[in-house]
């Protein structure tokens, strides 16, 4: 875990006393808190049927508690509602810092174009492809720099960033699969992070949820681009 504050106490445990507070929701009451004016049982429909909980035929203990079964093909279920909650608890750390400091990383690339529109239309900071050593911690390169928040696509993937971020001490939120590991994140948001769909919904409702509570939109119709925009193309969907 980084060592580093947020709002003047230690980020783990100040993620983990909001994380607290929204346990023991279940998926209906996440998606109609988080998503209004709209249909509960068609939005839920949909988000599941981007894939966004199908995790892997591999679990770590890390993850465990964020698994509620495994499918007839032995693919591991996440559990959505967990998934809703840890979003919302996401944006409101990353509302609370500047936003240019906020840092979101993908070397996977079904991640790239989620992230882009993220910081598009947040004001983010983006660092895609290869993650190159010494961003966070060597001040004498050019690309060097300070994030308050390090959000990144998958832990594993993302795993030089993760361990800078933890060495200069900056909490790290990550998009979690069945089979990571998580021992230097602060906050896991349990979700697929492999597909595409997937990752084009949980970067869609983290954007929704931040610029809601930085106050830039009052209502989800308002957010600017839609979850196909924020998905990466395929080469023959493009032709």
């Amino acid at each position: 875990m980084s060592n580093d504050n947020v709002e003047d106490s230690e980020p783990s445990q100040h993620i983990e006393n909001e994380v607290n507070k929204d346990t023991g929701d279940n998926i209906s009451d996440q998606v109609e808190s988080n998503i209004e004016g709209q249909d509960s049982n068609n939005l839920e429909k949909m988000i599941l049927a981007t894939g966004i909980r199908v995790g892997t035929p591999v679990k770590t203990k890390f993850m465990s508690s964020f698994i509620v079964r495994a499918n007839p093909e032995g693919l591991y279920i996440l559990d959505i509602s967990k998934t809703l909650s840890r979003i919302d608890v996401a944006a409101k750390f990353i509302s609370r810092v500047e936003i240019s400091k906020v840092a979101l990383t993908s070397a996977r690339e079904y991640g790239k174009t989620p992230v882009q529109k993220f910081c598009e239309i947040t004001g983010a900071t983006s660092i895609l492809g290869r993650f190159m050593p010494g961003t966070f911690t060597n001040p004498s390169l050019p690309n060097y720099m300070e994030p308050e928040i390090v959000l990144v696509t998958d832990p594993q993937a993302d795993q030089q960033a993760v361990l800078e971020s933890t060495r200069a001490g900056v909490p790290v939120i990550a998009i979690a699969n069945s089979d990571n590991v998580t021992s230097l994140v602060d906050l896991i948001i349990p979700a697929n992070n492999r597909g595409r769909k997937a990752l084009a919904t949980v970067y869609w409702l983290l954007a929704r949820e931040v610029l809601k509570k930085q106050g830039k939109i009052k209502s989800d119709s308002e957010i600017p681009l839609s979850i196909d925009d924020f998905e990466t193309k395929l080469v023959e969907e493009l032709s």
